[in-house]
């Protein structure tokens, strides 16, 4: 069926905002001839409007972890999610200071074969939706990398601007899959 025998490979795009995630799911999909989960708080902050409450995080989390369960049945080699639970985590913890206790067992169990980490080296663009530039761009991004290292998970980070870093994410997937 694919190379997991039983399911695809499993791909998270992760990162603070503004560096290059949905695009890079977007073109790595394509260029492995996988699927793809676009960053779902997006569109659902998207469609609600602005301002968002615990409750708004916790559904997010909710449809990220029912997407992980849908991924996991494609019959396709490789599944590309642009954002996962990891960033859900982390926004509850430095949002609300605290996380539904059933994340952290979601992000140990969920199949997540590679995180790929985008680096904070393409500028910060603001949209109505980024709330992080400068400082807090760099916490977040050593708070992801920081779970990444708790939980034990493979990973690279992904750097370079434009066409190099998407050639940089292609060489550590072609290496990985091997």
């Amino acid at each position: 069926m694919n190379s997991r025998g039983n399911r695809p490979i499993i791909v998270v795009i992760t990162g603070a905002e503004s560096t290059g995630k949905s695009a890079l799911s977007q073109a790595l999909s394509q260029h492995f001839h996988g699927s793809y989960f676009p960053e779902y708080a997006r569109e659902y902050l998207e469609n609600k409007g602005h301002g968002y409450t615990y409750q708004d995080v916790e559904e997010i989390a909710a449809v990220q972890f029912s997407q992980m369960k849908q991924a996991i049945e494609l019959d396709t080699p490789v599944v590309f999610f642009d954002t996962w639970l990891i960033i859900t985590r982390v926004w509850f913890e430095v949002v609300y200071g605290h996380m539904p206790a059933w994340i952290d067992q979601a992000i140990r169990e969920a199949p997540v074969d590679l995180y790929l980490l985008c680096a904070n080296d393409i500028p910060w663009i603001p949209d109505p939706l980024r709330e992080n530039g400068g400082e807090n761009r760099v916490m977040l991004y050593n708070r992801y990398l920081s779970c990444i290292l708790e939980y034990g998970f493979k990973y690279h980070v992904i750097s370079g601007t434009g066409q190099e870093r998407q050639e940089n994410a292609v060489r550590h997937l072609v290496n990985f899959l091997r």
